[in-house]
């Protein structure tokens, strides 16, 4: 079987490849950082004129329509930019919309997505293994293993109660796509719809690694949203949660996909300036097998990588292990490339000037996002039986 992008693909490829190399170059990415600014507005402007927030987002709703290969490619080029805009976050939470939301719902939410009025992000990890989750969506775990946030119905529509760890971009996200439980008794789980606005949703940042991507703790404190905030009613939510993580570990897998290609290449290209006893360090025996190994993790990733959102696409049953196998690969391969790209650098790949360390910063942000390689390789393992 053989697998290529089409010609329209390549397009978008060196489309958004070009944007980013004009409108996100590496000295805008540190000039977010250094003033501490929540993301670049003005790039994330610029995308939204481009029509890529609501790439993935039905026509119906003001987007393109096309599928998880085509958002892939642009999330790809992002993670090579390191663009600090919360592009994947918000993508994550169209499709939670996508999958578990009503008519309404998405004529509400995927429109101003598309439109690029709203960002959007999952709250979905917790203190106690909410991950454990993830495992099977008919998993039959001690519910103390579950989801740890609450949804008491009343007769206005639903109590939150609780509080979400690690949630990325939450402090500019203007609607939280949350994960609760309406019985602390019983496994079964729901998607509500918050605006961070809501009365009672408190926003603490948390310091994280990777400074180009916010961390927060949210809490709800007696946070009371209507009915319509259940996104779908209860039929098939775990179902549609599911297939939420799953479109977002592919995300996560094609921005290490471009994360792990830029730290390649750049070690590619500083082996042969760089000059010791005369000859360019490329040329000895040790970097020449470091480069060709970080050339093999990243077609391997590759691979895995766009095979996972075909699957996705084609609504394929293989679709979810699909996904664990390219996060549980991804998130191993992206942190040893970053790694490496640091010690072809020597000395000086330790300095802040060079960008090493931010690429290995968001290598080890990225591999924990919503589980490591060890955890998916106990889903895999899971998916297969084993």
């Amino acid at each position: 079987m053989k697998f290529e992008l089409t010609e329209e693909q390549e397009l978008l490829r060196q489309t958004a490849r070009d944007f980013l190399a004009a409108e996100s170059p590496m000295k805008s990415v540190r000039g977010v950082m250094e003033r501490g600014d929540p993301y670049a507005s003005d790039t994330w402007e610029r995308m939204s004129e481009l029509g890529w927030m609501g790439l993935s987002i039905p026509e119906r709703y003001g987007g393109s329509g096309l599928g998880p290969i085509e958002l892939s490619i642009v999330i790809e080029e992002l993670g090579r930019a390191l663009a600090p805009v919360p592009f994947v976050p918000t993508q994550i939470a169209a499709r939670a919309i996508c999958e578990g939301g009503s008519g309404d719902q998405r004529e509400k939410w995927l429109s101003a997505i598309s439109g690029g009025d709203l960002i959007g992000t999952l709250a979905f990890d917790e203190p106690h293994a909410a991950l454990d989750l993830a495992l099977d969506a008919a998993s039959h775990a001690a519910p103390d293993a579950q989801v740890g946030v609450l949804a008491a119905r009343d007769a206005q529509g639903w109590e939150l109660s609780g509080s979400k760890w690690f949630v990325p971009d939450a402090q500019v996200a203007d609607l939280l796509v949350v994960t609760a439980r309406s019985d602390p008794r019983e496994p079964e789980i729901g998607m509500f719809a918050v605006p961070r606005d809501t009365p009672g949703v408190r926003i603490e940042p948390m310091i994280s690694m990777d400074p180009l991507r916010k961390l927060s703790t949210v809490r709800f404190e007696s946070v009371r949203v209507p009915e319509s905030a259940l996104l779908g009613g209860a039929a098939d939510a775990a179902g549609a949660l599911r297939r939420t993580l799953d479109f977002a570990m592919v995300a996560i897998c094609a921005e290490m996909l471009g994360g792990a290609e830029a730290c390649m290449e750049t070690s590619v290209a500083y082996a042969k300036q760089r000059e010791q006893f005369g000859r360019p360090i490329g040329s000895y025996q040790a970097i020449k097998h470091k480069c060709a190994d970080m050339l093999f993790q990243v077609e391997s990733a590759r691979s895995i990588t766009y095979y996972a959102a075909w699957a996705l696409g084609a609504n394929r049953e293989e679709a979810g292990l699909r996904a664990a196998m390219a996060k549980a690969y991804l998130s191993d391969a992206y942190r040893s490339v970053s790694g490496e790209n640091i010690q072809i650098h020597g000395g000086v790949g330790f300095t802040w000037e060079y960008d090493c360390h931010l690429f290995f910063k968001r290598a080890r942000s990225d591999e924990m996002w919503l589980g490591d390689g060890v955890h998916h390789r106990e889903r895999v393992a899971q998916l297969l039986a084993i």
